[in-house]
């Protein structure tokens, strides 16, 4: 019987998951997988779950469905909990969905690849859904203390819950005062495109940092373009992309994820992509 996974979201007909996971199937020789787009939006979200029929395995899930899909869920994952996002639901084997989160451990992975271990102090730019998964991110990394420039104070209040579960110190800091972000060891950039740009100029990266910038395209952006100067590392929002992917296929299928292969089907993609 085949196996089904997709990606859903609204809009969804931009996402590069389909290159990724059909390229890692391919390459691990799983002839009988399949993976597509759906879009869908909030309130449609349980009706198609419901429907899906047992050759489903999986599904990804994009913006706006991954707090949704915790209500969906008949078992949410500790980090997805914490989190408030799910950007994965996993069938199990009695039927039912399990929602998980792929986000900030696919942040680590980008992130060690990079060449970071443990941290005492990271920064984040923003206080949006993926500045959450950011939080994750840097409680993993063994991180203390958490500071969260944003341009709504409310937001980083509304980050503070999800701190505390995780055992971080936050520190909420005006926009006006971002460009001291460069001082952290992590710097994690997750604004939309165009918000960080004028940092470029303003940020003095410290020594042995690394800069995750969420955006992928344009790329580089000219924050990393300006980490990359200073000789700070950088990961951008494919290396994201491709993190996250690479965790949901191994749960989806249970087979080890072909990196090389689906990296390389991912960055053909987007190249084509930018070229348009």
């Amino acid at each position: 019987m085949t196996s089904r996974a997709a990606v859903l979201g609204k809009p969804i007909s931009h996402s590069l998951s389909p290159v990724i996971h059909n390229a890692g199937y391919a390459a691990a020789g799983l002839i009988d997988w399949t993976y597509e787009a759906r879009e869908c939006a909030e309130d449609g979200l349980a009706a198609l779950v419901a429907g899906l029929d047992p050759s489903w395995a999986g599904l990804s899930l994009t913006m706006p469905l991954k707090e949704v899909a915790l209500d969906v869920a008949d078992e949410v994952a500790p980090t997805a909990a914490t989190i408030g996002a799910a950007n994965t639901l996993i069938r199990l084997p009695d039927g039912t969905w399990r929602a998980e989160n792929t986000d900030a451990p696919g942040m680590v992975d980008a992130l060690l690849a990079a060449g970071l271990s443990t941290v005492d102090s990271v920064a984040i730019l923003g206080a949006g859904g993926t500045a959450r998964a950011g939080l994750a991110a840097a409680r993993d990394l063994d991180a203390r203390v958490v500071t969260v420039y944003a341009r709504r104070r409310p937001a980083v209040e509304d980050l503070a819950p999800v701190a505390t579960d995780l055992g971080l110190t936050l520190v909420a800091a005006d926009w006006a005062d971002a460009a001291l972000a460069g001082q952290a060891e992590v710097v994690l950039s997750t604004v939309p495109k165009g918000v960080a740009d004028p940092l470029a100029d303003q940020m003095h990266f410290r020594a042995g940092s690394v800069l995750f910038d969420a955006v992928y395209d344009p790329w580089p952006t000219p924050l990393a373009r300006a980490a990359a100067a200073a000789g700070v590392p950088t990961v951008s929002g494919l290396d994201l992309l491709l993190a996250q992917a690479v965790r949901q296929f191994e749960l989806f299928t249970g087979v080890a994820a072909p990196v090389v292969a689906m990296r390389q089907a991912l960055h053909l993609a987007a190249d084509a992509r930018g070229r348009q």
